[in-house]
C-alpha cells in the first residue's frame, strides 16, 4: 500500500509515517522546500517537495497513492497569523480535497482536532455529538479547524471516503518545533513557568495518536469523527507531574484568570506590537483556559481499538527526549533557576 502524507515532518505527523514504514507500507510525505528532512531520511522514506497551498506543485505525486493522510496543519494562537491558518487549514484543504478526486485514492484520514468539538456547560468531558460553533469561538486556530472539518464533512455526503479523526493534546518524543504542550514540559524542567492559570486539557500519548490513524484508516467509518484521547488532568496537576517525572521544582503560583487576560493584552497589543517579537502570553490562549477542554475517546477505543497508554509514560518519554535532543547543551545547574 502507498500512502501519501501531508504533515510528516510536524509532530503527529512524523509518527504517523514512522508507524505506516513500520508496518511495510510505502510512504510518500510531503515536504515545504527548505524543511529540515534530517529524520524522515533516517526513516527511508520518500520525499515529495512542495506547498500544501499550492496543490499543483504536489498533486502529481499523489496519483498512484492509496490512502491520503491529511495530518498538516498551521496552529498558532497569534492574530496575526490569521491569514496563514485560513489560507493553510481552510483553503488548502478544500483543493486538496478537489485534486484528491482525480487520483487513485480509495480513502482518506483527514486529521482534525478536538477544537472542533463543542465543550460541555457543565466541564463534563465531551464526545463527538457535540459540534463547535465557528461564529462563537475566540480563537481563530480553532475556527480555521472547524470550517475546515466542515469542509471534510460536506466531501463525505458527495461520496468521499474519510475518516475524520480528532487529537486532544498529544505530548511525548519527537517534538521538534515544540508543540504548545511540549512548551508546557520544556518550560516546567527548565523553570520558566514561575505561575499558571487552572484549566483543564486531556492529555495522549502521541504515539497513540498516531496509531489511532491507521486503526482510522483500517476500521473507521466513512464520515465519523473519531476523538484521539486518553486522560483529563487539570493544568495544575499536569505541571505537577512534568516536576515529578523530570525530579525539578513545579510552578506554585496559581493565578487568576483576570490578571492573566491583563498581561496576555499587554504583550499581544503592547509589548509585542513595539518590539515585532511573537507574544510570550497570546491573548487567545488565556481566552481558551476559561473553560477546561476534557474529552472521552471513548468511541476510538471501542470502535477503533484505540491504545491507552499511561500519561505518565507519555511524559516520561517527552521528558527524556527533551533532555537528549533539546537540553543535552544546557548545564544542569542552569535547570529550574
Amino acid at each position: 500500500m502507498r500512502a501519501f502524507v501531508t504533515g510528516a515532518s510536524g509532530f503527529i505527523g512524523y509518527h504517523v509515517a514512522r508507524l505506516l514504514l513500520r508496518d511495510g507500507h510505502e510512504v510518500r510525505a510531503l515536504v515545504r522546500p527548505g524543511t529540515s528532512t534530517q529524520r524522515l531520511e533516517r526513516l527511508g522514506m520518500d520525499k515529495v517537495y512542495g506547498d500544501l497551498t499550492d496543490v499543483d506543485s504536489f498533486s502529481e505525486a499523489m496519483r498512484t497513492c492509496d490512502v491520503l493522510f491529511h495530518v498538516a496543519a498551521h496552529y498558532s494562537l497569534y492574530r496575526r497569523d490569521r491569514d496563514k491558518m485560513m489560507a493553510v487549514n481552510v483553503e488548502a484543504t478544500r483543493r486538496l480535497l478537489e485534486a484528491t478526486r482525480k487520483t487513485k485514492i480509495e480513502r482518506i484520514v483527514y486529521t482534525s482536532s478536538t477544537a472542533t468539538v463543542g465543550l460541555m456547560e457543565d466541564g463534563r468531558a465531551a464526545d463527538e455529538t457535540l459540534f463547535a460553533n465557528p461564529r462563537e469561538v475566540k480563537s481563530d486556530y480553532k475556527r480555521s479547524k472547524i470550517l475546515a472539518e466542515e469542509l471534510v464533512l460536506d466531501a463525505c455526503r458527495e461520496g468521499m471516503d474519510i475518516v475524520i479523526v480528532n487529537p486532544s493534546t498529544p505530548v511525548g518524543p519527537g517534538d521538534i518545533k515544540p508543540t504548545p504542550t511540549g512548551r508546557i514540559v520544556l518550560d516546567t524542567m527548565t523553570g520558566k513557568m514561575p505561575a499558571y492559570v487552572e484549566t483543564g486539557l486531556n492529555l495522549v500519548a502521541v504515539e497513540d495518536v498516531a496509531e489511532g490513524h491507521l486503526l482510522a484508516w483500517k476500521r473507521g467509518k466513512t464520515g465519523e469523527r473519531y476523538i484521539l484521547g486518553n486522560e483529563n488532568l487539570t493544568f495544575g496537576d499536569l505541571v505537577g507531574r512534568i516536576a515529578r517525572i523530570a525530579g525539578c521544582a513545579a510552578p506554585r503560583l496559581r493565578i487568576p484568570l483576570w490578571v492573566a487576560w491583563t498581561a496576555a493584552v499587554m504583550d499581544e497589543f503592547v509589548l509585542s506590537a513595539l518590539s515585532g517579537h511573537t507574544p510570550r502570553v497570546p491573548l487567545a490562549g488565556v481566552q481558551l483556559a476559561r473553560r477546561p477542554m476534557y474529552f472521552t475517546a471513548q468511541k476510538a477505543v471501542r470502535e477503533l481499538g484505540l491504545p491507552q497508554t499511561s500519561i505518565d509514560i507519555a511524559l516520561k518519554n517527552a521528558v527524556e527526549w527533551f533532555r537528549s535532543e533539546v537540553l543535552q547543551d544546557i548545564p544542569e545547574r542552569m535547570m529550574n533557576l
